[in-house]
């Protein structure tokens, strides 16, 4: 499961919901919270979080916490 689908199911959300609200397929977020390498898009995690009530910044914090810079 990505971060993504981590993140949607920690916080109970109904991605029929989430599809409807924002026009994406519930088979594109099924791909996002399930598949590691399909990229999420800006706007999309932008929708999503406008679509569940969060700060789109909450949802990218959380989504890529693991992300780092590399060491120089």
């Amino acid at each position: 499961m990505t971060p993504l689908g981590l993140f949607l199911t920690k916080k109970s959300v109904n991605r029929a919901m989430v599809s409807r609200r924002t026009g994406i397929s519930q088979a594109r977020l099924s791909q996002l919270s399930s598949n590691e390498s399909t990229k999420l898009r800006a706007d999309e995690l932008y929708l999503i979080a406008l679509a569940i009530d969060i700060d789109p910044c909450e949802l990218l914090k959380e989504v890529f916490k693991g992300l780092k810079l590399p060491k120089e």
